[in-house]
């Protein structure tokens, strides 16, 4: 075979513990005693030696907060490798956090280091905007993240200016946890944002950190519980 019709798809020397391979791969950089939690599903290839756990007790434990009827969709990964994850082509953003916590919308997390303290919390103040309850996962500590976008996301600093940022629910992928938040109600936007004809809501936030927001609006996707 012809190595010029390969060589810009061959993988590359890891540079971190987790790293994008294009847009929509995940590289991961195993090692025994850094263990992984990854959504269930999301391996497309490995190499060396790793193995998988599926919905550990860790994870059942902390699934029944999520009350969607099912475990947790994530397997604990250890071992010696490089692993490789996806999720049926959806963008792949990486995040190092340090010292810091991060929600994240449960559909959109893909893969972050097992030392890290995770938790699914509901998002105070959303049922009263949207007739609904929000779950997200909480993650906190040192170490890395991996979430997935629907199309090129868009991350801002919330922390650049005086003004909220604010985000149609149903975009919102992940934010800093130490960010304030409300909802607000919007009748002159509301044929602007959202798909409903009817009064838009959004979730405003201020201080300083960021938001991740994806180019989608499918409600469907998200972890509701009715309020």
């Amino acid at each position: 075979m012809n190595q010029q019709l390969v060589s810009g798809y061959a993988p590359t020397q890891p540079a971190a513990r987790m790293e994008n391979h294009g847009t929509s791969m995940l590289k991961v950089a195993m090692q025994s005693g850094q263990d992984l939690f990854a959504r269930t599903g999301s391996m497309v290839a490995y190499e060396g030696f790793v193995q998988y756990e599926p919905n550990p007790p860790a994870v059942r434990q902390t699934a029944s907060q999520w009350l969607t009827g099912e475990g947790a969709p994530l397997m604990r990964c250890h071992g010696d490798g490089m692993l490789y994850l996806a999720d049926y082509g959806a963008d792949v953003v990486v995040l190092n956090l340090a010292e810091d916590s991060l929600s994240v919308n449960g559909t959109n997390l893909l893969a972050f280091d097992a030392h890290l303290n995770w938790g699914v919390q509901r998002v105070k103040g959303m049922a009263k905007f949207s007739g609904q309850g929000l779950f997200n996962v909480a993650i906190s500590g040192t170490g890395w993240v991996a979430v997935t976008t629907r199309g090129t996301p868009v991350v801002v600093d919330c922390g650049r200016g005086a003004d909220e940022t604010c985000v149609d629910p149903d975009a919102l992928v992940a934010w800093s946890t130490h960010l304030k938040m409300k909802g607000k109600r919007s009748f002159k936007a509301s044929s602007m944002i959202g798909r409903g004809s009817g009064e838009a809501y959004q979730l405003g936030f201020s201080g300083e950190g960021f938001v991740v927001v994806q180019p989608s609006e499918d409600s469907a996707d998200r972890l509701r519980a009715r309020g």
